[in-house]
């Protein structure tokens, strides 16, 4: 059976903006009613003439804040790190189109996703548009109309629902924060080495390999 949680309740518009991160006010859908849309809603708007890609935050949905440079360093992240995960034959990778809800009434969208196979019902690709599991590893890569506690908020409900790894990384710094928990926290710089660690063990990746896509030219 499928639990559905309970419309949430908001009293001000103050109230609906603290709750999903102090998101600018135009990244805040008004229709349907803030605390009463559902995944269903998340699916219908990704699926208009002028798609919107959304998430659902308590109810609320919320566009997501990306930008060309931002998908293209994660589409080239998901280039890189695609034939480890299928030469180990690990899980499945995804990117900024995949849907998961990761809490009741809480539909996240990493810009990069790794799902072992372990957390998949029948250790296959998932069939629903939106299915009900939470990633190994996330990770966000910022753009400009994030805001410091909307990141906030996405690490609390990634490590809530059972993510284990978290990379929030900074393209204008050209930095990446390595999270293990909400609060515990390695930050890497073009001289380091990203790697896997317990999630995808013996993956390891240059910071500087990763960011010289953007400088790439014709």
């Amino acid at each position: 059976m499928t639990t559905v949680a309970a419309p949430a309740t908001f009293e001000t518009m103050a109230d609906i903006w603290e709750q999903v991160g102090c998101v600018p006010l135009h990244r805040i859908l008004m229709v349907p009613t803030p605390g009463t849309a559902t995944e269903a809603d998340v699916i219908a708007m990704e699926g208009k003439a002028n798609k919107r890609l959304c998430e659902l935050i308590d109810g609320v949905l919320v566009e997501k804040a990306m930008r060309f440079r931002e998908s293209a360093l994660a589409l080239a992240l998901v280039g890189l790190m695609q034939l480890f995960v299928r030469l180990n034959n690990l899980g499945i990778l995804a990117g900024e189109g995949g849907m998961m809800r990761i809490l009741p009434n809480n539909v996240r969208i990493p810009d990069v996703s790794f799902v072992s196979w372990d957390r998949l019902p029948g250790r296959r690709m998932p069939t629903r548009p939106v299915p009900h599991l939470a990633p190994n590893l996330a990770v966000e890569v910022l753009s400009q109309g994030n805001t410091v506690a909307e990141m906030e908020r996405k690490r609390q409900d990634y490590f809530q629902a059972g993510v284990e790894l978290y990379w929030e990384v900074d393209p204008e710094e050209r930095i990446i924060d390595v999270y293990t928990s909400p609060t515990q926290m390695t930050r890497l710089t073009v001289a380091d080495t990203i790697d896997g660690g317990t999630v995808l063990p013996g993956f390891t990746l240059s910071v500087q390999t990763w960011f010289d896509d953007m400088d790439r030219h014709g």
